[in-house]
C-alpha cells in the first residue's frame, strides 16, 4: 500500500509558477514511479509528467514540456512538480499517483485527493 498526498494548489495569474508536492508512504519509496494526471471540468483524466523509481527517467505530455518540471526527494519522500509559466488552460485538479513508469492512468495503482490549480487569465 502507498499512501499519497498532494498540497501546493491554488489560485495564479497566467505566467506565474506553483510547486506542487506529493507525499507518500508505505512502501519503500523507490519501489514506485510517480505521476502527475490533471482533470479539467467536463474532461478526461489527462497525463502531465512521470519520474522513474530511481529518478533517472522522466517524460512530460507535450502540452507541458518546457514548463513543468518533475522532480522526488528521497529523504522527504516526496515528489514535486514545478510549474512555470502557467496558462488558463493548465486548471484542473491535479492527481499524484504512484505504480508502474508509463503514461497510462490505468497502470498506477495509488491516487492522492488531488489538488486544485486555478489560472486566471
Amino acid at each position: 500500500q502507498v499512501q499519497l498526498v498532494e498540497s501546493g494548489g491554488g489560485l495564479v495569474q497566467a505566467g506565474g509558477s506553483l510547486r506542487l508536492s506529493c507525499a507518500a508512504s508505505g512502501r519503500t519509496f523507490t519501489d514506485f514511479a510517480i505521476a502527475w494526471f490533471r482533470q479539467a471540468p467536463g474532461k478526461e483524466r489527462q497525463f502531465v509528467a512521470t519520474i522513474s523509481g530511481s529518478g533517472i527517467i522522466r517524460y512530460y505530455a507535450d502540452s507541458v514540456k518546457g514548463r513543468f518540471t518533475i522532480s522526488r526527494n528521497y529523504a522527504e519522500k516526496t515528489a514535486y512538480l514545478q510549474m512555470n509559466s502557467l496558462e488558463p488552460e493548465d486548471t484542473a485538479i491535479y492527481y499524484c499517483a504512484a505504480g508502474d513508469w508509463t503514461s497510462t492512468s490505468d497502470d498506477y495503482d495509488y491516487w492522492g485527493q488531488g489538488t486544485q490549480v486555478t489560472v486566471s487569465s
